[in-house]
């Protein structure tokens, strides 16, 4: 039995940011349950179309001026416009997508952690419409104003953005939220040829830097920005020089786990990861660290598990699966290999399954569901057409797409 009392207690005791990514979740359950009566759909105008397609967006209902707006535009054909109404509304930044990056910032994919420098990097991206493929290489990040909230970014605290979000800063204002350089704040250790975009983020280094071997910030890039897990990505065929010094090659004895399992992912994924041999977090003092021509000693762990190993002596990384099954990613940047995580962030965001994949995920955020059938599959193929078209890479437009997309449902 649901205990409503508990419910209400909850919420009212919540921060606001609580309170409204609750409405978010609410709103997008009913619009669910909506979609699933036909008759509901028999009737729907373009008034229920701009309504949908502002809570789908904004996460709450239009005001009437917005509502007629929309449903001008949506009449006239020009639902796109209506899309872009919706999305100047303050809670489309502050909440939706706040809610939608904050997984892919932490191991656990949870939305309840608080915002922070990754999350508000990305917000501040889809805002000003800075091109998408730049968000693994660009020296970039955002911050609330000097003297908004205290603290100022800090390099060893998330307090900054904690503080933002507690005292309901919008977001949606560039007064507010100011794109900066990360090798140019206070006591950074990134040059700008270092940073990579949200892969040098303090929130990206304490999710996936601590102890380890550096390989899960690989992992959860895949994740995240080509929407594939290592298990997805396996090819026993590719060449396993790169394979690092601790990985057993007969893991319980068995030497047959390994090349028909282990070796798949490694491969791989440890010519990749060198790219990240120059930087860790730090625990005692809760940042990151980089450390130019000096390898971090996690590289070089375990040595004796197999001495013949591969040994890092730099952040250089090697892209073996342009070749093989996973070249059907259609991999597009200049090179397959090179130096540190700029520009292994730029090979990642050349591809095609980048491009898809952020579509995919603001498919399912707007439609509050997953592809379906061959007419989904080819609107989001038009969405990574269009949001590749002319280097321009706008998150917005495709949220924009997807709206319009799913307006009938």
């Amino acid at each position: 039995m649901i205990d409503h009392a508990s419910i209400k207690t909850t919420t009212r005791s919540a921060s606001p940011a609580a309170r409204a990514r609750v409405v978010h979740l609410l709103i997008a359950l009913a619009i669910a349950l909506v979609g699933l009566a036909p008759e509901a759909l028999a009737q729907m105008d373009d008034t229920d179309r701009a309504r949908r397609m502002h809570d789908r967006l904004a996460g709450v209902p239009p005001s009437d001026v917005v509502l007629a707006q929309m449903t001008t535009h949506i009449a006239n054909g020009d639902a796109d416009l209506a899309a872009d109404l919706a999305m100047q509304n303050p809670n489309f930044y502050n909440v939706v997508l706040k809610n939608w990056v904050t997984p892919w910032t932490n191991e656990d994919m949870t939305v309840f952690a608080p915002l922070n420098d990754f999350t508000a990097t990305v917000i501040g991206m889809v805002r000003d419409d800075v091109p998408f493929n730049t968000v693994l290489s660009e020296d970039i990040i955002y911050t609330g104003a000097n003297g908004l909230v205290t603290p100022n970014y800090e390099q060893t605290s998330n307090d900054h953005y904690i503080a933002l979000e507690d005292q309901g800063i919008d977001l949606s204002n560039p007064a507010n939220l100011v794109r900066r350089t990360q090798s140019g704040l206070p006591g950074s250790q990134l040059a700008p040829g270092d940073a990579a975009g949200v892969t040098t983020t303090r929130a990206a280094a304490e999710a996936f830097f601590p102890a380890g071997t550096n390989r899960a910030m690989w992992r959860y890039t895949s994740l995240n920005f080509l929407c594939r897990d290592m298990e997805q990505l396996n090819d026993i065929t590719r060449p396993g020089d790169r394979i690092r010094q601790d990985v057993t090659r007969s893991p319980g004895g068995d030497s047959e786990i390994f090349l028909n399992t282990c070796y798949g992912c490694h491969s791989g994924m440890d010519g990749l990861a060198g790219a990240y041999a120059y930087l860790d977090w730090d625990d005692v003092n809760e940042r990151m660290v980089h450390t130019p021509g000096d390898v971090q000693d996690k590289y070089l762990i375990n040595g004796n598990t197999f001495p013949a190993g591969y040994i890092t002596t730099d952040n250089s990384w090697i892209n073996y699966w342009r070749e093989g099954p996973n070249s059907l990613l259609d991999w597009r940047g200049a090179s397959d290999r090179g130096f540190g995580p700029k520009s292994l962030g730029a090979e990642v965001a050349s591809t095609r399954a980048f491009s898809v994949c952020q579509v995919e995920k603001v498919f399912e955020q707007v439609c509050f569901r997953p592809p379906k059938d061959q007419d989904d599959r080819d609107a989001i193929e038009l969405a990574a057409d269009n949001f590749e078209q002319g280097g321009i890479y706008s998150l917005r437009g495709v949220f924009a797409e997807a709206a319009e997309h799913c307006m009938d449902e």
